[in-house]
């Protein structure tokens, strides 16, 4: 190969060689631009006295609405729980709760039955031994007249082994009858007397049956509940009470024995007290006013919600007071 044209290809030892002026522009620049940011960035007085003058502005903005710089955070601050304090009427602590029956009585048949008739429904009146329902009787009227069918047939048994045993006792006297048979004979007349009472107990259980057939109110009260109707068939079942299932036929109550059930916070059960006095007021009518006492403390409180409950008797309820609804209370200090 032609050296000559080998020569022609070479590059330049002088083209080689990378210019340094443009890095040492590139690097001018940066200097430059760091001292101009770094400048910005400096705090200067002129900036404070902005920020014065801002802050001095906003200061009657929040004078003429009447909130406080708290206010504008978008976070609000917890609310402190409620503690009791003594009102001007004396009282000690105040809570709600709820209108109860002191007794709610729920009357169910004694033996299986089908209903027959039943004279109230729910919100009568009663009276006490009132009649409210009665249940098929049949069975137990035949019984009544199969036990006293019963009882007559061994009365006269016994008529005629006393007959037996004096006619007896006559002839041993004479000897003509033996020891013997006057021992059988008195023995025979202790066994249809003994019959006799069998017999009377069988006709006392036949009417007592007969009777429960005819269920009466036993207190003076009100009708809550009518459970039943005629020609259901009924029976004596229940699972205990916190009125679990059961086979009632009606529910009453004396609407003049009310009390109100309150759940007391552990930290307030200091302020209680056994027959401490109280003025209840129900929230449906806050204007009426009654008195009270703490007629019951549970022995034991409620480890889930931490209270015990509490049973405040009303005195003298009038028709105002509606059982379920709710009540204030106010425990009066002593």
């Amino acid at each position: 190969m032609d050296t000559r044209h080998l020569a022609r290809l070479a590059i330049d030892p002088a083209a080689k060689r990378r210019p340094q002026r443009s890095w040492v522009a590139i690097f001018i620049v940066i200097v430059v631009v760091t001292a101009l940011a770094a400048l910005l960035a400096w705090p200067r007085a002129s900036d404070n006295i902005r920020k014065m003058a801002g802050k001095a502005s906003a200061a009657p903005a929040v004078a003429e609405t009447g909130a406080s710089p708290a206010s504008t955070a978008t976070t609000p601050s917890p609310t402190p729980a409620a503690t009791p304090i003594q009102s001007a009427n004396g009282s000690v602590l105040t809570v709600s709760g709820y209108i109860i029956n002191r007794e709610r009585i729920e009357i169910s048949p004694r033996f299986l039955g089908v209903v027959k008739w039943i004279g109230v429904k729910k919100g009568d009146p009663v009276t006490n031994n009132q009649v409210i329902v009665r249940l098929d009787d049949a069975e137990y009227q035949a019984r009544v007249h199969q036990a006293e069918g019963t009882l007559a047939a061994a009365q006269a048994a016994a008529d005629r082994a006393e007959l037996q045993f004096n006619r007896i006792a006559r002839l041993a006297k004479t000897a003509v009858e033996s020891a013997q048979t006057l021992d059988d004979a008195r023995l025979q007349l202790a066994a249809d007397r003994a019959n006799v009472v069998q017999s009377q107990g069988e006709l006392e259980l036949a009417r007592t049956y007969l009777e429960w057939c005819t269920i009466r109110s036993p207190i003076n009260g009100v009708i809550l509940e009518k459970l039943a109707r005629p020609n259901e068939l009924v029976m004596p079942q229940s699972f205990g009470g916190g009125r679990g299932p059961s086979t009632a036929l009606v529910a009453l109550a004396d609407p003049a024995d009310l009390q109100v059930e309150i759940d007391i916070n552990e930290a307030d059960l200091s302020k209680i007290r056994m027959n401490q006095a109280c003025h209840v007021s129900p929230e449906a009518y806050p204007d009426r006013t009654y008195a009270g006492h703490v007629a019951e403390i549970a022995p034991e409180a409620d480890r889930s919600k931490g209270t015990l409950q509490i049973k405040v008797q009303i005195e003298n309820p009038d028709h105002f007071l509606t059982p379920e609804l709710s009540a204030k209370v106010d425990f009066l200090s002593p």
